[in-house]
């Protein structure tokens, strides 16, 4: 009589524990979308590739030292324009200095919540550090939004963690 009770109770013991979410096993993965391809304008997309409903461009750029510190020299000084921004989420993307051969120099990561401007196209500018300057051939962006704040691994959080996470930004000396 006491084995009866306790198994029956065991089994009630897992059910409360697998409707709660606490199950023995997660079912927890990490993939990482796939880069889009970089352009000079693009039209931003999430994780799964879906358009967010903005596009960025970069309006112009130039080589020149950044006025607070020109003894550090050449930088790339760009101009980026959001349109669509403030409509739902601020995504962000990442901005590369590549040569001739499509190779990255430099990269950072621009918010349109940064860009000033009235509403409508939200317009900004920004100093970029290249590794050679001199060998600027363009300024690209990468569509993949990069405004997750919450990036944890099933390694970092096996509950809580996982899913498709944004590409990681390119490495100096990587094609796009």
């Amino acid at each position: 009589m006491v084995v009866a009770r306790t198994v029956a109770g065991a089994g009630s013991v897992l059910a409360m524990l697998s409707l709660s979410g606490c199950g023995f096993l997660w079912n927890c993965t990490d993939s990482t979308a796939e880069r889009g391809e970089a352009d000079v304008r693009v039209e931003i997309v999430d994780e799964g590739g879906r358009s967010v409903g903005v596009t960025a461009e970069v309006t112009g750029w130039r080589r020149e030292p950044h006025p607070q510190v020109p003894e550090d020299g050449d930088e790339i000084h760009f101009g980026i324009r959001f349109e669509g921004a403030g409509q739902g989420g601020e995504p962000a993307v990442d901005v590369c200095a590549v040569d001739d051969k499509r190779e990255v120099l430099g990269c950072q990561t621009v918010y349109s919540s940064e860009v000033f401007g009235p509403e409508g196209p939200y317009t900004g500018d920004y100093y970029l550090e290249a590794d050679s300057p001199e060998r600027v051939a363009e300024v690209l962006l990468i569509p993949n939004d990069q405004s997750i704040q919450d990036r944890r691994t099933c390694e970092d959080d096996m509950k809580d963690g996982g899913g498709v996470h944004p590409p990681d930004p390119p490495e100096l000396g990587e094609q796009l």
